[in-house]
């Protein structure tokens, strides 16, 4: 079997690991990094009594260091989050109350989803940047002055900005940065950030239009849209540059590295992205069993679009089944071959997981919902956060009604076969594993539902079965000692 699904047993008993340990700041540094007495500050005006530290991986050199200086300049106990549940950008708020934390100080890349269950701080690190290189590069990109330009970038060189605007303002006037915005009464952080109070941040008069998005914010010109603008982007090539420019894609798009510290005019070819997410858009209609995946626990209203999803699937006649398994893998996914499709759950930056390599499609909730609604369109808006495809959300589409449709058909782009939408809308009290009949527009119609359960049965191995009364009893005998790869006895 190919090592894409499993590995050899050998290869995983003597598998050799390099693991690459960088070297500890020196404790003069870590003030400047890791901002402890903000920190401290921030414990004691709160009170607060277990905090806990989330760091990504590549910070964890440093985190018992900085949790001895929280816990020598404060009165709290700092917990160290070893291994986040999902992906390190979101607030792992389960595993901090796993210690009853009373809050959490995330450290590093963040993708600013917004966090209700825990006051939260953000530490961002402080990246350096070349200016000289970037404004070069800036002028390079963008040879005409009067355009307009949106700066961009990612939360760690957040305290470079203030520095590039001032080097490149007077040169282009159009240019506009963008601001991070915390959002939520919990939330909180220092410098350059700025917290969002209900509406109070939407409206900065009369003559521009804010824009508020992924926690950015900025303003565009009066009588101009976000079309008419260009980003530029100072960061390394990541999750963060492909949220943004799947987003805004009808926008050009350069960006500036500081690490290899050269500019380049993005050519992802993005309409080739939208073309291969289109892709398995038409492979989530052709669906029949479709696994909702969980990959947040502390992004908010993630249980509101989970309800969504399963009644936008049900209503398109497909079956769902509801899956919670950390950190996705190709592995994991691939023991659940009844599944046709999976749809995760998750934050901007990690929805848009490439399944290449997958067994079965992993969507975006936006795409599952423009398979199985049939108001919501296909165009050239694409969204990435789940939060706008909820009722009073930007992105809100109401559900079609089936019952008016009168289960109307369309053709498979892929198999070429007729499908229809709802064709299982209304299930008998009592199905078969194969088959069931259902009630559609007052006939009688037989229907192949294809449901996990079915599939199930339709399989020679079934897992561990109780066969109660089947089974005789026997005595309890000595099993094979050693581990897998070589039992004792098998010399």
């Amino acid at each position: 079997m190919a090592d894409t699904f499993s590995s050899s047993s050998e290869n995983v008993i003597q598998r050799v690991v390099e693991v690459t340990v960088g070297e500890s700041n020196p404790v003069e540094k870590l003030e400047e990094l890791y901002q402890i007495k903000d920190i401290c500050g921030f414990i004691t005006e709160h009170q607060f009594e277990k905090v806990a530290l989330q760091f990504p991986d590549e910070l964890l050199v440093d985190a018992v260091a900085v949790a001895l200086e929280i816990e020598r300049n404060s009165n709290a106990k700092p917990f160290i989050l070893g291994d986040t549940s999902y992906g390190s950008c979101c607030v792992d708020e389960v595993a901090a109350e796993h210690v009853g934390a009373d809050c959490i100080v995330h450290y590093g890349s963040a993708c600013l989803s917004p966090s209700k269950r825990l006051p939260l701080m953000y530490v961002f690190e402080r990246r350096p940047v070349d200016l000289e290189k970037c404004t070069s590069a800036f002028r390079e990109l963008y040879p005409d002055t009067h355009s307009h330009i949106i700066i961009l970038y990612d939360v760690n060189y957040v305290h470079a900005i203030d520095d590039l605007m001032a080097l490149l303002s007077p040169e282009y006037p159009h240019l506009v940065v963008s601001e991070l915005v915390v959002e939520g009464e919990q939330c909180y952080s220092h410098g350059r950030i700025k917290r969002l109070h209900d509406d109070t941040c939407l409206s900065e008069g009369d003559n521009n239009q804010l824009i508020y998005q992924f926690g950015r914010q900025f303003s565009l010109t009066s009588g101009l849209s976000i079309t008419d603008y260009s980003m530029f982007y100072v960061g390394q090539e990541g999750a963060t540059l492909t949220n943004f420019m799947m987003t805004w894609n009808r926008c050009s798009f350069c960006s500036f590295d500081p690490i290899k510290m050269t500019g380049r005019t993005e050519s992802v070819s993005i309409n080739r992205a939208l073309m291969k997410r289109y892709y398995a858009i038409e492979r989530a209609k052709d669906a029949n069993v479709v696994g909702i995946l969980v990959g947040t626990l502390g992004v908010s209203d993630y249980l509101k679009i989970i309800q969504q999803l399963k009644e936008a699937i049900h209503g398109a006649g497909k079956k769902s089944y509801l899956f919670a398994m950390g950190k996705l893998n190709v592995p994991k996914l691939a023991n659940f071959l009844e599944i046709d499709i999976f749809v995760l759950i998750a934050c901007p930056e990690n929805s848009l997981l490439d399944s290449s390599e997958f067994y079965k499609p992993v969507v975006t909730p936006f795409e599952m919902e423009v398979a199985c609604n049939r108001k919501r369109e296909w165009s050239e808006e694409y969204v990435t956060d789940f939060r706008h495809l909820l009722p009073g959300g930007q992105s809100h589409v109401p559900l079609a009604d089936q019952q008016e449709e009168g289960g109307e058909t369309d053709m498979s782009l892929i198999t070429g076969a007729l499908r229809s939408q709802n064709l299982m809308s209304s299930e008998p009290e009592v199905s078969s594993f194969g088959s069931s009949v259902v009630l559609r527009n007052q006939m009688l119609t037989v229907a192949n539902t294809n449901s996990a359960a079915s599939f199930l049965a339709e399989r020679s191995w079934r897992g561990l079965e109780q066969n109660l009364g089947a089974t005789p009893v026997v005595k309890a005998v000595e099993g094979r000692r050693g581990i897998a790869i070589a039992y004792e006895e098998e010399g």
